[in-house]
């Protein structure tokens, strides 16, 4: 948090860094608000928690549930590298947990579900395992479903849900419930894999235990996935890439609700400036508060042989991000972040208003806009914001994956930030971050080992 010993460091920082940060200062009577205005104080200082694993505000607490190496009732382990998540309402009042796990082949397999040394392969049906392998090996990525009781606390029954699929970072909920589980690589097949990877898959939210059917969503693009967020008015996905020099895309489906059956992938576009680097690192590009429109460049040749879809989109005048990770959908709204945009490479959270003719023609005539909403210069503030969702009450609920060590921090609807957790067992990140249906409590995890927290606490007050 900004203490007052750093206020005068931090001011200038806060000052450049939120655009609604002129509606906080508006509000100051005097000093003391200021200062407490520019700390986003959110719900108070953090306390140091004696078992060591989650500092938290006061009036807070959290549990511990489906960690890394327990035994599931498919007889599988619980993988580790725990990352994106999802929470959709269950039956008899439980809620139903879909989340990914980034691991990847050989070296991955003493995280993986099927122990050491695949010991427990011969427990799943192998016409489910998307790739297999070319040594024997299967991909150890995939995602868990876990049927969560939130009033005993405690896990009714988890089970793989999604298996053969490597490095699975993030994804996104659909409306109509079903988790899109996001390929964070552009391996392909040859030495190691029997086909390629770089792909979307769907895993539907479902009670039973058993594997999802592995079909690649191919016309959604092969690159590498991070996150997507779904559009319910009109079924358009948006799509983060985890480069350096990455695009965001839209994927607009030729049948609402089923993405499987195919559609148009597009890249970002500024209609002031052609391939435009919104990344800041030399120079600011991209001005806060100030909204840009929108166009959209329809890319060709989506499966990407040459692994090189962004270099070609932008060479057709798409803009290129700062390694694009979360995404999240609220309200009319698109959230996403970059890890290492701004010019101390901290991250940028940005927010996309679409077009209210979004995915049609007519949007020419009104296109979407495009707006900078964070772009801190001190790793007191936020330090490569990475997963986000956004709280029922509008704040938004970002996660670190820093140099250090790495907090969970909100940002209030008008710019002001605070720290809501800190994790305290080591400095790996936070990842997956998700509220329940109702808002009552935040899950999160801590990617490694591999631990799934429920935070619960006054969020509203």
């Amino acid at each position: 948090m900004v203490n007052r010993r750093h206020f005068l460091k931090q001011f200038g920082a806060f000052s450049l860094a939120f655009s609604g940060f002129g509606h906080v200062l508006g509000k100051a009577e005097n000093l003391n608000d200021l200062l407490d205005q520019a700390s986003g104080k959110g719900y108070g200082p953090l306390l140091k928690d004696p078992k060591g694993i989650l500092d938290l505000p006061k009036g807070f607490s959290y549990t511990i549930f489906s960690e890394y190496g327990e035994k599931m009732n498919d007889g599988l382990l619980v993988p580790g590298a725990h990352d994106g998540m999802a929470v959709f309402n269950g039956s008899n009042g439980n809620l139903i947990i879909i989340r990914n796990h980034e691991l990847g082949g050989e070296a991955h397999l003493e995280g993986g579900a099927f122990g050491r040394k695949l010991e427990l392969f011969n427990k799943v049906d192998q016409d489910r395992i998307y790739d297999t392998g070319q040594n024997g090996i299967p991909g150890q990525g995939g995602t868990t479903t876990i049927i969560y009781d939130p009033k005993r606390r405690q896990v009714v029954r988890q089970f793989l849900s999604l298996a053969g699929t490597i490095i699975n970072c993030a994804g996104g909920p659909t409306p109509w419930r079903s988790w899109i589980s996001c390929e964070e690589t552009q391996m392909q097949a040859g030495e190691d894999w029997k086909k390629d990877h770089g792909y979307n898959f769907e895993v539907p939210v479902t009670e039973k235990l058993g594997l999802a059917e592995p079909l690649p969503l191919k016309s959604m693009g092969r690159f590498s996935h991070e996150a997507v967020a779904i559009d319910p008015r009109t079924s358009i996905a948006y799509q983060t890439e985890d480069e350096g020099n990455g695009l965001i895309y839209r994927f607009i489906p030729n049948v609402p609700g089923k993405l499987h059956k195919g559609g148009e992938l597009q890249a970002l576009r500024f209609t002031s400036t052609p391939s435009m680097d919104t990344r800041n690192w030399k120079e600011s590009t991209v001005l806060k508060k100030e909204l840009y429109d929108i166009g959209w460049i329809t890319l060709q040749d989506t499966d990407s042989p040459e692994n090189d879809l962004r270099f070609r989109g932008r060479e057709s005048g798409a803009a290129i991000f700062a390694r694009g990770e979360g995404m999240w959908y609220n309200n009319g709204k698109v959230y996403f972040t970059c890890t290492t945009g701004g010019k101390k490479k901290l991250g940028q959270l940005y927010v996309y208003h679409p077009s209210p003719f979004e995915g049609r023609s007519e949007e020419k005539g009104k296109p979407g806009k495009l707006e900078l909403f964070l772009e801190p210069q001190d790793s007191d503030i936020m330090d490569m914001c990475d997963n986000l969702t956004v709280a029922p009450w509008g704040d938004l609920i970002i996660c670190e994956d820093g140099r250090g060590t790495d907090y969970l921090l909100g940002v209030k609807p008008d710019g002001a930030p605070y720290k809501l957790a800190r994790n305290a067992l080591n400095s790996k990140e936070f990842a997956g971050s998700v509220f329940s249906p109702d808002g009552s409590i935040l899950f999160v995890n801590i990617q490694l080992p591999g631990l799934t927290l429920a935070i619960t606490g006054p969020w509203q007050s």
